[in-house]
């Protein structure tokens, strides 16, 4: 749960990929954002009324089927509820909802009287999104704790993560609490400043050993649950 005053973030586990579906709560109005949708819808519902949220907005950070496939059902139920995603993801998708509203890098919108700044951040697709709320991070499958998302799908592009997570790197304060889009380290959250110290991949200082790392190596050495490496692990990489 986020350690803000305005704002309150619900987690739920869900699914066979271990999706984290999170839920943005505004306490001012009780407003809430669910982020990428999937796999149990009742159980979202569930959530949302257990804590007597009113859903007002649906965040995508990505397209891929793990993080959207409730999209649909949440509607129904919600029909009034705004969808947002990125442009650029959008394109990417080609048949995602007519009716989302598309969004840019360092945009600012509220929920309630929460505002979230979107920061788009490619990589594991090319329109991927993350979302800061005052010093919460919600990262989909762009960061994970102790790792990042996937780019030898449709759309990656490690060179494009590299830079994602060298700019998330420099800006993100340390105290930051990062909400990731899948529940593969070995522990639900981290501060940021954790990440800095142990995630292996933002230890790297040039993008061509990153990419090496992230496409020939990282799948051949680490599996989950992601705990952390020193800099001095990964030199033995």
């Amino acid at each position: 749960m986020s350690h803000s005053t305005g704002f309150k973030v619900h987690s739920l586990e869900l699914g066979p990929m271990e999706n984290f579906i999170h839920i943005i709560q505004d306490l001012a109005t009780g407003h809430a954002a669910v982020v990428d949708p999937a796999w149990d819808v009742p159980a979202i519902i569930a959530e949302l009324d257990k804590h007597q949220a009113t859903l007002s907005d649906i965040f995508l950070t990505h397209s891929h089927h793990d993080h959207i496939n409730g999209l649909d059902e949440l509607l129904q139920s919600y029909p009034a509820a705004r969808v947002h995603i990125s442009g650029e993801e959008a394109t990417f998708w080609r048949n995602g909802p007519v009716e989302a509203i598309l969004h840019k890098d360092g945009d600012e919108l509220f929920i309630g009287d929460t505002r979230v700044r979107w920061l788009l951040t490619p990589g594991h697709t090319p329109g991927s999104s993350c979302f800061l709320m005052d010093k919460t991070l919600i990262t989909g499958d762009t960061l994970f704790i102790f790792g990042c998302g996937r780019c030898d799908l449709k759309g990656g592009d490690p060179v494009q993560m590299y830079a994602t997570l060298q700019d998330l790197k420099s800006k993100i304060p340390d105290d930051a609490i990062v909400y990731t889009g899948h529940n593969y380290g070995d522990r639900p959250t981290s501060s940021m400043a954790l990440q800095r110290e142990g995630n292996p991949f933002l230890h790297w200082k040039d993008v061509d050993s990153f990419v090496r790392y992230r496409m020939e190596i990282h799948d051949k050495v680490r599996d989950t649950p992601y705990g952390p490496v020193s800099p001095e692990e990964l030199s033995l990489s």
